[in-house]
C-alpha cells in the first residue's frame, strides 16, 4: 500500500493520486473530490484559505483512514487536504477508497469524508467578492498542547 502525505501546500494531482493506487484486485474505486466553488450561502467566492493544526490534523487523517481500510476490508484508501490559499476551482480535498466491491468503497468514501470535516483541525476562511470573510464550518480544535497557534494564513 502506497503511503501519501495528508496536508499539501501544492495543487493535488488528482488523477496521479488514483493512478498510483490502482491494482488488480480492486473492482470498486471511489473519489471524492472536494472542489472551490463560487458561490456560498448566495455570495461569490474570491478564493478561501484553510489553516491546520498539522501534527494533530496529519495523526487524525491517519487514524480515520486506517479505521476505514480495516473496518470495510479496503485494498486502498488516500486522502489528502490541501492547505493555504485556494482558487475557484482547485480541489481542496481527495478521498480515494479502493476494495473488491463498490458498495464498500463507497460507504467508506463516505465515512472518511464526514469524519475529516467533523474531526480533523481544519480550518477554512472563505474571502467573497464584496470584500468581507468568513470562517467555515470546521472541526473546532480541542488541543490541550500549549505551543500551538492558531495562525491566519495569508496566501504568500
Amino acid at each position: 500500500m502506497q503511503t501519501f502525505d495528508y496536508l499539501t501546500y501544492t495543487s493535488i494531482d488528482v488523477n496521479a493520486i488514483l493512478k498510483s493506487l490502482k491494482d488488480s484486485h480492486s473492482g470498486g474505486i471511489v473519489l471524492f473530490c472536494g472542489d472551490v466553488r463560487l458561490n456560498n450561502k448566495g455570495k461569490e467566492v474570491s478564493y478561501l484559505e484553510y489553516e491546520a493544526y498539522e501534527p494533530m490534523a496529519r495523526n487524525k487523517i491517519n487514524e480515520i483512514v486506517a479505521e476505514a481500510i480495516k473496518r470495510w476490508k479496503l485494498n486502498n484508501s488516500v486522502c489528502v487536504h490541501r492547505l493555504g490559499r485556494l482558487d475557484i476551482t482547485d480541489t481542496a480535498v481527495i478521498v480515494i477508497t479502493s476494495s473488491i466491491h463498490r458498495a464498500e468503497a463507497y460507504e467508506a468514501n463516505r465515512y472518511i469524508i464526514d469524519r475529516i470535516k467533523a474531526e480533523v483541525p481544519i480550518w477554512k476562511n472563505e474571502f467573497f467578492t464584496d470584500g468581507s470573510n468568513e470562517w467555515g464550518n470546521n472541526a473546532d480544535c480541542t488541543c490541550a498542547d500549549p505551543k500551538h497557534k492558531h495562525v491566519i494564513l495569508t496566501g504568500e
